[in-house]
């Protein structure tokens, strides 16, 4: 069932903080009055009272509880030696290996944990991207070795948004070297980098499979934009982030990076700014490191062909005066802007103003020290977060807030069992639809669960049954305030139970963004109905909604196969 203890037992311990525990208390203290007011139901109660008590627990503050979990950190696990693509397999399940690059301190910190890296098949990255389809591309670029990338989505259970690059095989024509980079890269696993995932290299097919960024390029952001500019704190948080991954490449003993411009800075779901794993592989084996006008290439790449990571710092100065400038100005012509005059002069117009002059002069200098032209004069990467951590003022503020995007809510993963109308929509987080679902199916699903014999017919219950029906016009007509208000008056008289009503009144939580409201509804739901898949519907909702993505795509799974076991027994 869904309120078992081991399922409660994997949820987050940073995902929900006190107010949310006081929500769920109230809720164990109603499923126990709940326990007296209908004894029919009390087996149920008796056996969902340690599971809540165990979940409350779990969230406490860590200081001020005894809890009986103990909170653990996830291991890091042991990363295998490489695999030769003479390992492929044509099954469609991905190869996995764990990493032994997860950073100790992303963990302390509480940041994701990312996916391993995988060998994907040819089947899987077809049927991600119908089949390399025009209508997924993503980028296209260079000429003797082209490249193309596309956006997928993958067909297994987890459904996840990747980034396709696929290579001809003329770029690189040894698999084995092939494989022997991709394998490297994605050892790296960073919260600022856009991380390899996989790779794919059969027959003549070579193709990376990357993390996707769905909220565009800073070149777009910078120099393309719609709506607004991109602001001044925002930029400044871009390039710490850029120096904070090309450190950590560097430290892991992948100091080069190909071609760093605006185009390689992805915005991922949360609007924080990654760097395109793709950079730390070239376009082919014996190609260009460099794809950009020669204006903006390393004084030293021209004389030799070769980069070093001198030449990745400088690329990164050109990617300063991006941010400084809102335009793509080559390094010469904007030092020569800026020799004996004012740095408004260099500065992006449509900032209107909105900036520091000591913070973009600092910003500036930097440029100025990574663009010169001895190599040996440019400062390593770690003086460029040094220099540049300082400036960020505002360390709390999301990025999807200063990027001007809209917060994310991530649908949980669609389950491998069949979804009846009221599973597709809650999969699709479209409370609209639940809506109409609810209202259509009425109190069905409650029949036989409140007999009330003629002695407790009272008054009160005649109020009760009053007070629901018009919770129940209220619902019909969108006014979900009055009907929560309603609904709890006919849920605090305590003589009748409706799984149905706490059902609606946790929908009606969710559409005045109160999903810890609505996860406790739904959890009683659970307890006046235990098989019910409603009840496990909307925890999967509520649960979404409050970023436990795994825990809701665990609930869509149980109500969905719920759902097919009543189905069966009909």
């Amino acid at each position: 069932m869904g309120c078992n203890s081991s399922r409660l037992e994997r949820l987050p311990a940073v995902a929900l903080c006190r107010e949310r525990c006081k929500f769920l208390n109230e809720a164990l203290r109603q499923s126990y009055a709940l326990a007296d007011a209908h004894v029919a139901h009390m087996e149920s109660l008796k056996t969902l009272g340690p599971a809540l008590l165990c979940f409350f627990a779990h969230f406490e503050d860590s200081g001020e509880t005894n809890s009986p979990i103990n909170e653990t950190k996830p291991s890091l696990p042991k990363s295998p030696p490489p695999r030769s693509p003479s390992s492929s397999s044509s099954d469609s399940d991905a190869h996995v290996l764990l990493h032994s690059e997860l950073e100790a301190e992303d963990v302390d910190k509480g940041f994701q944990v990312f996916p391993s890296f995988s060998e994907f098949s040819l089947a899987d990255l077809r049927a991600a991207t119908n089949g390399f389809s025009s209508d997924h591309i993503v980028s296209e670029s260079g000429e003797k070795a082209p490249n193309v990338v596309f956006k997928g989505r993958l067909q297994n259970h987890n459904r996840r948004w990747i980034a396709v690059k696929r290579f001809s095989k003329l770029a690189w024509p040894d698999p084995k070297q092939f494989a022997d980079e991709a394998w490297g890269v994605g050892n790296l696993r960073h919260h600022r980098l856009a991380n390899l995932i996989g790779y794919c290299c059969d027959g003549d097919e070579r193709i990376l499979v990357a993390e996707y960024m769905p909220n565009d390029t800073l070149a777009k952001h910078l120099f393309h934009w719609e709506n607004q500019t991109i602001g001044w704190n925002m930029r400044l948080r871009v390039a710490l982030f850029i120096t904070e991954a090309l450190d950590y490449c560097s430290n892991k003993g992948y100091p080069l990076y190909h071609d760093l411009n605006a185009y390689r800075v992805l915005f991922d779901e949360n609007g924080d700014p990654r760097l395109s794993c793709f950079g730390l592989i070239k376009n082919s084996r014996d190609g260009k490191s460099y794809s950009t006008n020669l204006a903006y290439t390393p004084p030293e790449y021209l004389r030799n062909g070769r980069v070093t990571p001198e030449s990745v710092i400088y690329s990164f100065g050109t990617v300063l005066l991006d941010l400084l400038s809102g335009k793509h100005i080559p390094p010469n012509h904007a030092l020569d802007m800026i020799r004996g005059k004012n740095i408004r002069l260099l500065m992006d117009s449509h900032l209107e103003g909105n900036f520091s002059t000591e913070e973009a002069t600092v910003v500036f200098d930097l440029a100025s020290q990574c663009l010169q032209y001895e190599p040996r004069e440019r400062p390593k990467t770690q003086d460029l977060v040094t220099t540049l951590s300082p400036l960020q003022i505002k360390p709390d503020v999301p990025s999807y807030i200063m990027l001007g995007i809209p917060k994310r809510e991530e649908a949980p993963p669609t389950p491998q069992h069949p979804l009846s109308p009221l599973g597709d929509a809650c999969s699709r987080m479209d409370l609209t639809a639940i809506h109409q679902i609810l209202l259509m199916t009425n109190y069905r699903d409650d029949e036989g669960s409140n007999e009330l014999s003629f002695q407790e017919w009272t008054q009160q219950t005649r109020d009760m049954l009053e007070a629901r029906k018009h919770g129940d016009l209220a619902f019909r007509d969108k006014n979900f305030r009055t009907s929560i208000e309603c609904y709890s008056q006919f849920i605090d008289v305590g003589t009748m139970v409706s799984p149905t009503v706490y059902a609606r009144r946790s929908l009606c939580y969710l559409l005045c963004d109160q999903p810890d409201a609505a996860l406790r509804d739904a959890m009683q739901a659970q307890c006046v109905y235990p098989d019910w898949p409603t009840a496990f519907y909307m925890q999967a909702v509520a649960l979404s909604k409050l970023n436990m993505n795994k825990d809701a795509a665990d609930m869509l799974s149980e109500a969905a196969a719920l759902e097919e076991k009543m189905q069966r027994g009909k």
